[in-house]
């Protein structure tokens, strides 16, 4: 069994800027996410409900270690990117991490 950490970050934007939201989330987040030593992979979740969408990233990390190299010291602060200004009904100040077992 292996053991590794997945990370867990939830956000809103207004239903009509889902697809360009997406669209960004590849350039900025998705991108680091990408080229960050230790990240074993990354899925976006999405949900309209309304007028509003929800935007889930989960990613998958080989360690804590791993997601310091991407969120800093304070890995339990969301990281977000000068645009999210122009996406973002909301900014939630932490993100959840599960210890993940895989490979039964």
């Amino acid at each position: 069994m292996r053991q590794i950490i997945t990370r867990s970050w939830h956000g809103m934007t207004k239903a009509i800027h889902a697809d360009e939201y997406i669209a960004y989330l590849k350039e900025t987040g998705l991108a680091d996410y990408a080229q960050t030593p230790g990240n074993l992979g990354v899925e976006v979740w999405r949900r309209m409900e309304g007028d509003i969408c929800h935007f889930w990233t989960v990613t998958r990390w080989l360690d804590y270690d791993s997601i310091k190299k991407f969120a800093g010291e304070d890995y339990e602060k969301a990281k977000y990117y000068p645009q999210d200004q122009n996406y973002l009904l909301a900014f939630e100040e932490t993100v959840s991490h599960y210890e993940t077992f895989t490979d039964f």
